[in-house]
Parts: structure tokens; sequence; C-alpha cells
């Protein structure tokens, strides 16, 4: 209808720049409509009989031409894959490909509305329970603020901040850097503060969380993953490059970053653990003002809600270890400050994570299970800490042999009889020195397990009787049962002409 208009005001002679504003329109608009009306002999009477469809398929033909629509689902897709890239970038390549395509702020609409009609465009609600998450992130600004007493030099604090359950209820910390220790340090200190443990912690895909940062399985650091074993709390990072997965802890950055860091801003401190004083007395206040949109404040919904929720602090607060990954060597043994202790024999060849805290040292294998844990030793003459269980079976039985000395030898064969007894102390007082006996006693202690402690005894009882306390007539003696041993009964002489008996030899 504008049309319409424009040419019965050009046909009254109205200058162009007249028609223009009563139109809404520039003067070039004008001028170049009026050519096309010329062109293609379109006069206001004949515009008039027109519907306003016609008419703009007669004026602009090549606007009512079938135009290809990009596949706005591989659009999206492309979007959401590489974050770098944008509508207008894309617009561009689909224009490469398709020239005679639909310029830019139709394509922008006709994306919006395919966002619209497939849901994307919309968000799903996050019913928060009652001290379930924990997230967990770093403040994205820093704040110069720390002051070297000795040099007067100002360099930047870095922020943790961690946000919990319903009420979002705050805890941040100040660090000089954002390295391993400081995260752990954090983490720890965040549950002390809240009096207690959640079920879950989100944190970021940062270095100092997940090691490799895959859909499914991401793996988890090891220290972190320790700390989450020692607190029984899951870790479920965050999808990469998907904020919302915390947005809890987005949100509240940023409130910090404003009322918080805000504070602080015109202040100076000359130690770290000043400028957390000065943190935690903040953080109440701040954490009293009330909601916007809620009844109750973070501190109150807190108290209230999360608290009560929490599940109880470990008895024993977590200590950072000092984390080893290492190759399990020929004997196996893992070195640590120059002492060496086992891990199971099985390991040989594989890579574990050694933990040296300051009175343990644990071992971990790849699927995360402790296979060997050790007291941490600091002096003494040995250097290997070794459990029998770790050994192969001939080893287990070389080291029982070099842990036996006269005494415990004595001991053993005492707890068998006393014939035992006096063949082994017999044995061990033989020699020059009481050493050249032990293998010997050994092997003589040993058959108690083949023939019983019984029969030992009496082989015992009878090689005394013999005078020839020894192991070899020991082992005879129970090797060939011919003789007949003290406390039992022999066996009838079987009777046969070959057979001649004793009396033969008188």
């Amino acid at each position: 209808m504008k049309i319409v208009d424009i040419l019965r005001l050009a046909e009254a002679n109205m200058g162009h720049r007249d028609i223009g504003s009563h139109a809404g329109c520039g003067k070039s608009t004008i001028t170049r409509l009026l050519k096309i009306c010329r062109e293609k002999g379109i006069t206001h009477e004949l515009a008039s009989k027109m519907t306003e469809g016609e008419l703009h398929a007669a004026v602009y033909p090549e606007s009512h031409e079938p135009r290809q629509e990009p596949d706005w689902a591989s659009i999206h897709k492309e979007l959401a894959k590489h974050p770098n890239l944008n509508l207008q970038y894309l617009w561009e390549e689909y224009r490469e490909q398709n020239p005679t395509g639909i310029g830019y702020s139709r394509f922008c609409e006709l994306y919006r509305n395919y966002r619209k009609a497939a849901g994307r465009a919309v968000s799903l609600y996050h019913e928060r329970k009652a001290g379930e998450i924990m997230e967990v992130d770093w403040i994205g600004d820093t704040l110069a603020c720390m002051v070297d007493p000795a040099t007067g030099v100002i360099t930047e604090a870095h922020f943790f901040v961690a946000t919990i359950g319903y009420s979002l209820y705050p805890y941040v910390e100040a660090f000089p850097n954002e390295k391993e220790p400081c995260w752990i340090r954090a983490h720890v200190n965040a549950f002390e503060y809240y009096g207690g443990v959640p079920r879950i912690v989100v944190p970021d895909n940062c270095k100092t969380a997940v090691k490799a940062p895959k859909y499914y399985e991401p793996v988890i650091h090891s220290a972190y993953w320790e700390l989450a074993r020692h607190y029984a709390v899951a870790i479920v990072p965050a999808r990469v490059r998907k904020p919302q997965d915390k947005a809890a802890v987005e949100q509240g950055a940023g409130w910090l970053e404003t009322w918080l860091l805000g504070k602080l801003r015109n202040q100076r401190f000359f130690s770290y653990a000043e400028l957390n004083r000065a943190i935690l007395k903040l953080l109440p206040e701040i954490s009293a003002r009330p909601f916007q949109k809620r009844e109750g404040s973070r501190y109150s919904e807190f108290m209230t809600v999360d608290k009560p929720a929490l599940r109880p602090l470990p008895a024993v607060k977590f200590e950072q270890a000092d984390i080893k990954t290492k190759r399990v060597p020929d004997n196996y043994h893992l070195e640590y400050d120059g002492f060496y202790y086992s891990v199971p024999y099985t390991l040989h060849g594989q890579l574990v994570v050694l933990r040296a805290a300051s009175a343990t040292i644990e071992v971990v294998n790849k699927a995360h299970e402790r296979v060997a844990s050790h007291i941490r030793r600091y002096s003494g003459q040995g250097k290997y800490s070794t459990v029998a269980e770790h050994m192969p079976p001939n080893h287990q039985a070389a080291h029982q042999f070099r842990k036996f000395d006269g005494p415990k030898y004595r001991s053993w064969a005492k707890s068998i009889g006393p014939n035992t007894h006096f063949i082994v102390d017999t044995i061990l007082k033989s020699g020059q020195v009481e050493e050249q006996g032990y293998r010997s006693s050994m092997g003589l202690l040993q058959m108690s397990k083949p023939y019983g402690g019984e029969q030992l005894e009496a082989a015992c009882e009878r090689a005394r009787a013999l005078g020839s306390p020894t192991y070899t007539t020991v082992k005879n003696i129970l090797k060939n049962g011919a003789l007949q041993l003290s406390g039992h009964k022999a066996e009838s002489p079987i009777a046969h002409e070959n057979i001649r008996g004793s009396e033969y030899y008188n």
C-alpha cells in the first residue's frame, strides 16, 4: 500500500524529498522505486487494482524467487562446537555458496526462530537440594592488594570461591596463585568453614582439577582424587565450555567481584593470613544481604536449610601429600626420599601413584585402588620397608629364612616338643658360630608341615635315642618310615617263607 501512495504523490508532482518524509524512507529509495515503476510501466491507476502481494512481486520479482535456506541444525551444531564462531562468519560462509541467498538480518531472524522452535532458546530449571552440591571456581578478577614487606612491591591476589546447596552461601579465600596446592587447601578450608561435607563437588575443567577433560569419563588429578576419597565426595566436573553446569558459582563469582572485591579494593595487606581474616570478617556481612526474589538471605538459608543436611566432617583433616607417578621396578620397591617401599610384585612394570604424607606412604594403582601402605621412614639402618604379602612365594621363603635367628629357631622348636628343641639346640651349638646351623634348623622345622608336629617330635625322640641329633637322621626317619617311632605300636611282621627274621642272625 505504501507503493500505491508513493505513486499517487509522484503523479501529483510532489518532490522526492517530501514524498520520502511522508512515506518514512529516504529520498534515494523514492527515486529508485519510481524508476523501477517507470521501467515496468506501473502507474498509480494500475497499482491501485493490484493486491499488495502482486504489486510487490511486480516491483521486486527477485525477492520472490525461492532461496535455499541454511541447514539450521548444522549451523547450531557449529556454533556449539566452535565457540569462537559467530552468526556473521557463518552467514558469510553461506553467502559464498549461495550468492543470491538471504541477507544477514533475515539469516539471524530465521536462526532465532529455529532456536525457539527446537527449544534451544529456553533454559532448564535446576532444583537445588539442601547440602547436596558445592560448586567451586576461581574468581575471574584478581586484586592488586598484596604488599611485599621487604621490597614494597605490590602483587595480585587470586580468589577461590565456593557456593553450596540451596542457599548458595559463599566461601572465599585468597591465594598467591591458582596452582594445585592452593586448590586442594582451599577445598579443605571450605569444608571446615561450612562445618560439613556435601555429596558432590562441581569444579571447572581447570588444570588443577582435571587431567583429561573427557566427556563421559574425565580423568581427575591424583591429589584431587585423594581429597575426594578422604571426604567421600563425588567430583563431577562441568562440561568443557559449559558454564551453565556450575551456574551458581558463576553468578556468585560475579556477585562477589562487585561486593567483596569492591570493599577490599582500596586496602593493602602484608600477608595472606591478614587478607583472609579481612575476607572472613566481610563474608557474613555480605551474605546477610536479603535475596531480591525470595525470602531470607544466603546466611539465613544456609543455617536453616543447608547446614543440617551436610554430612559430618571426617575425624582427621585431609593432609595434602606429595604425589609421584612411578613405574614399579624389578625388585617391586618404590624409592622415596632415600627409602624403598614394597608393592605387590604383580604390579612389576606398571605405572602407579605414590602418595607421601608426613606419617604414611601409600601406593595407588591406575584404578585408584590402594595397593600398599607403609609407615613413612625418616631414619634407621635399613633402607627397605617390605610387606611379606607383596613377595612371590619363593621370595617369601627366602625372606622368612633371613628373619630367623637362634632364639626364634629354639622358640619354634620348643612349641613342637622337648625332643625337637633338643635337636635344634644341639644343631645350633655344633658349629663354631651359631649361624652355621640356621639352614639345618630351618629345614628340620619345616618338616612339621608335611609330616605334622607329632611325627616330627617322635622322629626327634628316636634320633636322640640313637645318639644322632642331626637334620639328616631326622629326615631319614621320617622319609623311610620303617623305624618304630616312640609312642606308636609296631606293625605285625609279615609271615613269608622267604623272610628269615631276626633269629637267623643269632
